[in-house]
């Protein structure tokens, strides 16, 4: 057991989540960092060295000089990373997209070469990798606009330092979430809505730039035999202009893309809108060959490149959630991001090209950024919300307010229900001990009543008995009571009217003519 574990520590107390890092001995991290610093930046270096070596080699009248190539692919370095050169004084900005494609894509790989390598474990780990390629780049940037002081070509020391470095950063971020994924802090913190929304803003940008592509396409393929006319009938000069044409073909796209979407663009004193043209001198470079010389009344067709598009985008997020106000939210989102992208791309693909007459190029940021967010959330909007699921509609007298009123409601109902209840049965007791309390009275009083009534009706039968003894009349009216008297029924169902009559009668019964002719015969 010594063997598995160390005398210093006992055993299942090592650390789980920097246990990778620790692997790792200190002279190989050094040497990853490194090697994921300078790989780029070498190898960046050495593809603008060979071309330019190449378009020196197959010049007519150029003189190859190996150290002359070393020193002007510093320059060419820089411009990768799209910084401003100012060639013979005059200012160059308008700087070709494909290299600096190609050195975040290698500077991304580096990086995520790196973070295997090293076997990081946690994203916060790998900050000296990204700290330790950034400041390379901008070490190496700075150290040449310092070389290029006094040459025909150089640069701004401040740009040349912190442009590079920023970008190779971005990039090596870039590399280094690709391996990781997006940080759990983030995810939680960001809403799955707003995150589906980037998804469709990048995928409508790229549905932008594929429309933009294909005009420029069919554009260079309408002007083929202009386009073909430009290129040298040297190989030497043919090859520079192919070269050119490549270097900048991003930039054509993105000029087509705002073609297409509607503001255009514009080469100094040359407009080209899709609804206006404004007629001006054009580089002779293969790639502008496609650029029509007057303006058709057919171009508006081409808007609906750009509708399609925003259709693509609301399609995709149709089924994002049942709600068709969160589908919305998901198409601004997009919006959003396809309108920053065309900033971002606007500013890059443009600059300043001399003092000549081309100069500037320039995309409308401002109008294009704000022409492709309507192209995408007008179109994408109505398509998410009709084309999506929709809740079952509520009927029109149950509302929400109403829904939370009801608990509320019947809650107070039955409390109001128990306590009716409750009051009804009390109110039934009560009755009913009152009723066994008059029940119990009465059932007094008619046990008293027929003695004192069968006491009475025994004297008045005697007093009658010998009255007519006497007189020896027979009267009709007394029959009645003599064959009661006879047969011996007595009267007792005459204290139930007196304990009746009560209720009904509300005057006294002192005066009633019963009374009267008992006095009468007395």
């Amino acid at each position: 057991m010594q063997v598995l574990t160390s005398p210093g520590r006992p055993a299942g107390d090592e650390p789980v989540g920097d246990s990778h890092d620790q692997d790792v001995p200190q002279a190989p991290r050094l040497r990853v960092l490194l090697v994921a610093a300078l790989g780029p930046l070498v190898t960046g270096y050495a593809v603008v060295a060979t071309l330019l070596a190449l378009v020196t080699l197959t010049a007519e009248h150029a003189i190859f000089s190996a150290g002359g190539v070393l020193l002007s692919a510093g320059p060419g370095w820089l411009a990768a990373y799209q910084v401003e050169l100012g060639i013979g004084g005059h200012p160059l900005g308008m700087l070709p997209l494909l290299p600096t494609v190609g050195v975040v894509l290698l500077v991304a790989r580096a990086a995520a070469r790196a973070v295997q390598r090293l076997r990081c474990a946690r994203l916060r780990h790998t900050v000296p990798l990204i700290a330790t390629i950034s400041g390379t780049h901008l070490l190496f940037g700075l150290l040449i606009s310092l070389l290029s002081i006094g040459e025909p070509v150089r640069a701004n020391l401040a740009l040349a330092a912190v442009v590079p470095a920023v970008i190779s950063g971005l990039a090596a971020t870039a590399g280094v979430l690709r391996r990781f994924g997006m940080p759990q802090v983030l995810a939680d913190r960001l809403d799955p809505l707003a995150l589906r929304g980037l998804r469709a803003g990048l995928l409508g940008l790229f549905a932008l730039l594929a429309a933009g592509a294909l005009t420029l396409t069919a554009a260079m393929a309408l002007s083929a035999r202009t386009v073909s006319s430009l290129f040298e009938p040297s190989f030497g000069s043919s090859f520079g202009l192919f070269l050119l044409s490549v270097l900048y073909l991003p930039n054509a796209v993105v000029a087509a893309m705002s073609f297409v979407s509607g503001p255009g663009f514009s080469i100094g004193g040359l407009g080209v809108h899709l609804i206006g043209y404004r007629g001006g001198s054009v580089p002779g470079v293969p790639l502008l060959g496609g650029i029509p010389e007057h303006a058709a009344s057919w171009w508006p067709v081409l808007l609906v490149l750009p509708l399609a598009v925003g259709v693509l985008v609301g399609w995709s997020v149709r089924a994002v959630d049942d709600d068709p106000a969160a589908r919305l939210r998901v198409v601004g989102v997009a919006g959003a991001v396809v309108g920053f992208g065309c900033v971002l791309l606007g500013t890059l693909a443009g600059g300043r090209l001399g003092d000549g007459p081309f100069d500037p190029v320039s995309v409308p940021v401002g109008v294009a950024s704000i022409v492709a967010f309507c192209w995408i959330v007008i179109p994408a909007g109505f398509v998410a919300f009709f084309a999506g699921a929709h809740a079952p509609m509520r009927p029109v007298g149950s509302l929400e307010v109403e829904d939370e009123v009801e608990p509320e409601a019947e809650s107070e109902g039955a409390e109001a229900e128990e306590s009716e209840s409750d009051e009804e049965v009390e109110a039934s007791e009560d009755v009913e001990e009152s009723e066994a309390a008059e029940d119990s009275e009465d059932s007094e009083d008619e046990s008293e009543a027929p003695e004192e009534d069968s006491d009475l009706a025994e004297d008045d039968d005697d007093f009658d008995a010998e009255a007519d003894a006497e007189l020896g009349l027979d009267l009709p009216e007394d029959e009645p009571q003599t064959e009661a008297a006879a047969t011996g029924d007595k009267p007792e169902d005459k204290p139930e009217t007196p304990a009746e009559e009560p209720e009904a009668v509300t005057e006294s019964t002192e005066d009633s003519g019963d009374a009267k002719p008992a006095e009468d015969d007395r």
